[in-house]
């Protein structure tokens, strides 16, 4: 079984994105964008909400387009609509169990907070993993939205790039 894998940069204060999915005060290159791009390769599949993929707009993509042609991708989101057939959208969660039996490698959890809850309410999260950054956003988007119930972790690995900004890999108890 594949794990789900939420891989992402967060402030301080628990946003990975500020107002208007504003990302322009993280990192944007450095070890640590480094090692995240080198992780990037070994997903097989990417999974986000509806609001995470259409952020790719504002940077080029095309409706329809994969953000990540090497990984399949799929879309969760109830209204969202898409030409082609590169990009796979689903309705609901029903899919992730049998994802995690039949994906060829990890599955990279990549946004937003509102899906990054509901997947770890059902139990299926597997690992967190920080790109924590020195920086108080105070709005935006959070990193997780809405869980129903504390969830407890156990750190992993940690990792100090220095100037403050820290990697942190967490297992779901």
């Amino acid at each position: 079984m594949q794990p789900i894998i939420y891989d992402v940069a967060v402030s301080a204060d628990g946003f990975i994105a500020g107002p208007n999915a504003d990302v322009s005060a993280f990192p944007h290159d450095g070890a640590i964008v480094a090692d995240y791009t080198a992780r990037l390769g070994t997903y097989a599949v990417a999974l986000m909400g509806r609001v995470t993929y259409e952020f790719g707009y504002k940077f080029g993509l095309e409706p329809g387009q994969n953000p990540y042609p090497h990984m399949r991708t799929i879309v969760v989101s109830s209204t969202l609509t898409l030409p082609g057939d590169t990009v796979e959208v689903w309705r609901d969660l029903s899919g992730l169990t049998p994802l995690q039996h039949t994906a060829p490698g990890p599955i990279y959890l990549c946004g937003g907070g509102i899906l990054a809850s509901a997947i770890a309410a059902t139990g299926n999260l597997t690992e967190l993993r920080l790109k924590r950054a020195p920086l108080l956003l105070g709005s935006g988007t959070k990193l997780f939205a809405g869980l129903p119930a504390p969830i407890p972790l156990t750190l992993h690995s940690q990792t100090n790039y220095g100037g403050g900004l820290l990697f942190q890999s967490f297992r779901f108890s």
